[in-house]
């Protein structure tokens, strides 16, 4: 029982240090996309990149802990815990909308935006509305 405690903390840490920067790298695009300076772009570039390519490992840690979980449980307990296939499901949401994230940046790096910052600041809430139904489903376990 302890090692599924160990897993359980260790999904939760690498998933708040992915949330972090999920949450940091769209108000970078809705600076960069309001900006009008050369400089402050090219600095936006370098943050933008170096953010998702410091935070890709802690979803990719995420991940595999929370398959570790499962594993722990065990196929039954995954079966009945119907709560979990919603889980899985918003969670294959942000993988796709962290793919989405590179194409981002590679559109700013080669100044091909067309989005204004408002786009961007709906973007950005997109994780925020997702997290809140993960949390909910993982501590209320609705169904």
């Amino acid at each position: 029982m302890a090692s599924i405690l160990w897993l359980k903390a260790f999904h939760v840490i690498f998933m708040v240090a992915w949330f972090a920067g999920i949450f940091y790298l769209p108000r970078l695009f809705v600076n960069h996309a309001e900006s009008t300076e050369a400089l402050v772009h090219q600095q936006l570039k370098g943050m933008e990149r170096r953010l998702l390519y410091f935070v890709t490992p802690f979803a990719i840690l995420t991940v595999l802990l929370g398959i570790a979980i499962i594993y722990q449980y065990g196929y039954p307990w995954f079966a009945a815990a119907h709560w979990l296939h919603v889980k899985i499901i918003l969670v294959i949401l942000l993988l796709v909308y962290h793919g989405y994230c590179f194409k981002l940046v590679k559109i700013f790096a080669a100044d091909q935006n067309t989005r204004s910052g408002k786009f961007y600041r709906f973007f950005n809430e997109v994780p925020v509305i997702i997290l809140f139904i993960i949390v909910i489903l993982a501590y209320i376990k609705p169904f």
